[in-house]
């Protein structure tokens, strides 16, 4: 099946819905108060089929109030049906329809004269005129011009032609990326529950698929998938849907959030972006309040346009002009690189401005900074050339610095959860200056910069500290990797040992560097081990042992350092003892098993080894940490 998505536009009351239903044999206005007073005020929606070919309208309102609404409906249309009534011309909101048109990039259309039987030739030529002069400098320059009339039925099979025609030019969405169903309408069914509806505008979606609705991140279940009314195991992008969800109520659902494949459409309060301003409209300024649609959402934001100050004020975007802006939204919304949007002055609430997401999540530097510029100049200039996703990706990669950015979080952030995202994605990979990390991705330059910077540490370490045989692993990380993600730190101290660079496991070391001693220290050290193996189970205090070795404190406490980092000595609780003291005290409390059950208490343990109670205690839950004894009560089981 072939899908087209046909939205209308055009004035109040110039036969927008009328049409519709000649076209589809349906009724667009829903609303009561819509078929009482005879003017569309909210989304209607239609549609008709020829063979294999369902084209679906989104009838939007025309009445100036009603723009926002209108706008919900354009965002995810194939082409345009431009209505021009004969009896009036073109009108204000023709005109207003055809710039939003133009702003969102919607690429083609066909253009329909109504009430065509209401006026005499020489009146619908003028008309003609002045729609082929209003068109001229638009994507629908080149557009077929129609004349119709609902009531007798002129045209109406010629505009039917028109469509179908447009339906050949329109290149295929992407069924194979990941799903994204802006929510237009959200209702109650008696019996299913809450249902939503849109335009599937990426993938697919089915029964039983788990969406994430965003913003907001609550993850739902969907029931069930209908199409044009017709029930379906699956809906593929293009097509009109209304989908069945659980775990959601209807007030928890409204008009502008999305349904989407988890993790894969970011939500974001800020965005820098290309934006035209329309040559009606005034000068974009920074700091203006704005409207800014986008899918069928509306939220309030605040322009900051990006560049260096001109005469010590902000720059401004002229009236027919383009720059770059970084908005700021008072609310979050679903974003990604690439979407378009509109922007409506605050009040009177008029079109202005439109534009692209260039990045959902800016870098942090400031708007007035000559790099912020320049930077979204290149992910500008090639949006949609070839190569364009890749540059881009290539960009974000190069914001995420050594921490690097995961390749799912990557993808989002590009728009780019399609079949030539993942292209681009492995084009980027095999790159000479990309290096992949697991799931991660960074530029390649940060291996040398932060190999450089864990050697240069160590090196450091080992002069201003002889008697280290090195920095503990768990400090590398924390301190001279702390900008990298662990998983690129691993990577990183994993190349170092692969290369013979450094050696070590908890304590890491340059190779070839460790502990020096001069002949002092090594006197010191083994003065130090024999006084500790000759105290056996009481080891002695300071005083004590400096006056046996005839070491001073500083000596005493570095070459301690030193024979507990090489597992001589044991440090328990505040005390020191020699491990060969320790590992004959383990063996001696094992042995009373010999004889069967065995048991300890401190009264018992303490008159054994003739131990005071300041170090039976501490000994005692030494074992138990070793799982030689086990506490029962107020004894131990020797296990």
């Amino acid at each position: 099946m072939s899908h087209l998505v046909v939205g209308t536009a055009g004035h109040i009351d110039h036969g927008k819905s009328t049409l519709v239903h000649a076209l589809t044999g349906m009724d667009p206005d829903r609303l009561k108060e819509e078929k009482a007073r005879g003017i569309t005020i909210d989304l209607g929606f239609a549609h008709w089929r020829r063979g294999d070919l369902t084209v679906a309208f989104v009838d939007v309102p025309g009445h100036e109030r009603f723009v926002k609404n209108m706008l919900a409906g354009v965002g995810g249309i194939d082409a345009v049906l431009l209505v021009v009534a004969a009896d009036e011309g073109v009108m204000p909101q023709t005109r207003e329809h055809l710039d939003i048109c133009r702003l969102l990039a919607v690429p083609r259309g066909v253009i329909a004269i109504t009430k065509a039987d209401l006026v005499d030739p020489e009146m619908l030529e003028i008309v003609q005129l002045d729609v082929a002069e209003l068109v001229s400098a638009t994507a629908l320059s080149d557009s077929r011009v129609i004349p119709v009339s609902a009531t007798t039925g002129l045209g109406v099979d010629a505009l039917k032609d028109a469509l179908a025609s447009l339906a050949t030019e329109v290149p295929h969405r992407d069924e194979q990326g990941a799903a994204r169903l802006p929510v237009d309408r959200v209702f109650s069914m008696r019996g299913f529950g809450t249902v939503a509806t849109g335009t599937l505008t990426n993938g697919r979606l089915g029964v039983d698929d788990v969406l994430e609705v965003t913003p907001g991140g609550r993850l739902v279940k969907v029931r069930g998938v209908q199409v044009h009314g017709a029930r379906r195991q699956i809906a593929v992008a293009g097509e009109r849907v209304a989908v069945n969800l659980a775990g959601v109520e209807v007030g928890d659902l409204v008009r502008g959030q999305v349904l989407a494949t988890p993790g894969t459409l970011p939500t974001t309060s800020e965005i820098d972006a290309a934006i035209a301003v329309l040559p009606s409209a005034r000068l974009l300024k920074h700091g203006a309040r704005v409207r800014f649609h986008h899918g069928t959402a509306e939220i309030l934001a605040r322009v900051s346009t990006v560049g260096p100050a001109v005469d010590g004020a902000a720059p401004a975007i002229e009236a027919g002009g383009s720059g770059v802006a970084r908005l700021r939204l008072e609310a979050p919304a679903a974003l990604a690189r690439g979407d378009r949007f509109v922007l409506r002055t605050y009040s009177p609430s008029i079109t202005i401005a439109g534009g692209r997401v260039l990045d959902p999540a800016p870098s942090r530097l400031g708007v007035r900074a000559s790099a912020t510029r320049e930077r979204l100049v290149r992910l500008n200039a090639p949006l949609d050339g070839d190569g364009s996703e890749e540059e881009a990706l290539r960009i974000f990669v190069a914001d995420a610095a050594a921490r690097g950015v995961s390749e799912g979080d990557l993808l989002a952030r590009a728009g780019a959860h399609s079949a030539s995202g993942r292209q681009a994605l492995e084009r980027l990979r095999a790159r000479a200056d990309v290096w992949q990390v697991g799931d991660r991705v960074l530029l390649a330059s940060w291996r040398p910069t932060l190999a450089g910077a864990v050697t240069a540490a160590l090196a450091a370490h080992h002069d201003s500290q002889p008697l280290s045989d090195g920095l503990s692993r768990e400090e590398v990380r924390e301190r001279v990797l702390a900008d990298a993600h662990p998983e690129v730190a691993t990577a990183v101290l994993d190349l170092l040992a692969a290369a013979g660079t450094i050696r070590g496991r908890e304590r890491l070391a340059l190779e070839g560097r460790g502990v020096t001693l001069t002949a002092q220290e090594s006197a010191a050290q083994s003065a130090l081990a024999s006084a500790y193996g000759d105290a056996g189970l009481t080891p002695p205090e300071a005083d004590t042992l400096a006056t046996r070795t005839g070491l001073s404190p500083a000596m005493i406490a570095r070459v301690s350092q030193l024979l507990i980092r090489q597992q001589v000595l044991v440090r328990v609780d505040a005390f020191v003892f020699h491990r060969d003291a320790l590992a004959r005290l383990k063996v001696e409390v094992v042995a009373l098993k010999a004889a069967g059950p065995a048991r300890l208490d401190v009264a018992g343990f303490k008159d054994r080894y003739g131990l005071t109670r300041k170090y039976a205690i501490p000994l005692l839950e030494y074992l138990d940490r070793e799982r030689v004894t086990r506490r029962v009560g107020d004894s131990r089981v020797v296990l």
